[in-house]
């Protein structure tokens, strides 16, 4: 058994609890609470706020953990970053007023900088040689400013409209972040090989998105010209078909490449395409 934080509500939660359904590990609604157990699968859930996350998989409260990068990056507990997950992207960013005239990051040379990340722009303001009052703040960063608690701010940007919405532009980007899976660094190995397991799946499904499952029928003498076209994870799967002369053909595709892709293949004589949903990649 195994015991993975994560974040007790917010996007991260919603985006790891599906997660963790599509990887078949099913919590139930009517069970969240602090603690709660899959039934299918050797994993407790441990809900806790993001930044105790670090923390307690640091103390082994938690085996391991699912945080954005920049709650690992701002707390510097010694855990390890094993896998990137790919959602709750953002960026860590410095921003000013707008209207101000900014030429370069020396513009924070003697300012008030409120942020909830502390650590990270300490780090960032020493590499640079600057020097700045940084004032650390729980939440609603964004209002320091206008408040005249602050000169500028450093905080996470996702979209940007927060800032534009409290008179702020954006003027250098630290880090960007996204949900990581973490994990402490005496784990056992009985717990690893369970941590191993869920890594596979977690895999299987990360290489399945944006991607479709195309098949189609072609003439047999068009199939060398269709795979080139569409090469497939190793080869297209070719199937004879009872017409005589034709072919089905199966092929794994990238969304982004679709339409280009079957206008191509149409125009070699590909017939009755089918655009298939792919849930899990298993190389």
């Amino acid at each position: 058994m195994i015991r993975i934080a994560i974040q007790a509500k917010g996007r991260l939660n919603e985006q790891s609890t599906e997660l963790l359904s599509e990887a078949g590990i099913l919590i139930e609604e009517s069970k969240r609470k602090l603690l709660t157990k899959a039934n299918n699968f050797p994993v407790e859930i441990l809900y806790l706020r993001d930044d105790d996350i670090p923390q307690a998989v640091a103390m082994g409260v938690a085996d391991a953990g699912i945080v954005g990068l920049n709650e690992v990056e701002e707390k510097k507990y010694p855990v390890e970053v094993i896998h990137s997950l790919g959602f709750g992207r953002c960026r860590l960013s410095l921003a000013i007023p707008k209207g101000e005239n900014y030429d370069s990051i020396y513009w924070f040379e003697g300012k008030r900088v409120a942020t909830s990340y502390p650590n990270i722009l300490e780090r960032y303001f020493k590499q640079n040689h600057i020097f700045a009052e940084i004032h650390t703040i729980a939440g609603s960063v964004e209002i320091a400013p206008s408040v005249g608690m602050a000169d500028a701010i450093f905080d996470i940007v996702s979209s940007g409209g927060t800032l534009v919405k409290n008179g702020l532009v954006e003027v250098e980007k630290i880090m960007n972040s996204e949900a990581v899976l973490i994990a402490g660094k005496n784990i056992t190995p009985e717990k690893q090989v369970i941590l191993d397991q869920l890594l596979f799946r977690f895999d299987a499904i990360e290489r399945s998105r944006g991607m479709k499952y195309l098949l189609m029928n072609l003439p047999c003498d068009a199939v060398e010209k269709a795979a080139k076209i569409l090469p497939g994870v190793k080869s297209p799967t070719i199937l004879p078909l009872q017409q005589e002369g034709w072919c089905s053909m199966h092929v794994v595709v990238s969304e982004n490449e679709l339409w280009g892709k079957i206008e191509s293949l149409k125009s070699i004589g590909a017939e009755d395409i089918l655009v298939l949903a792919l849930e899990k990649m298993i190389l």
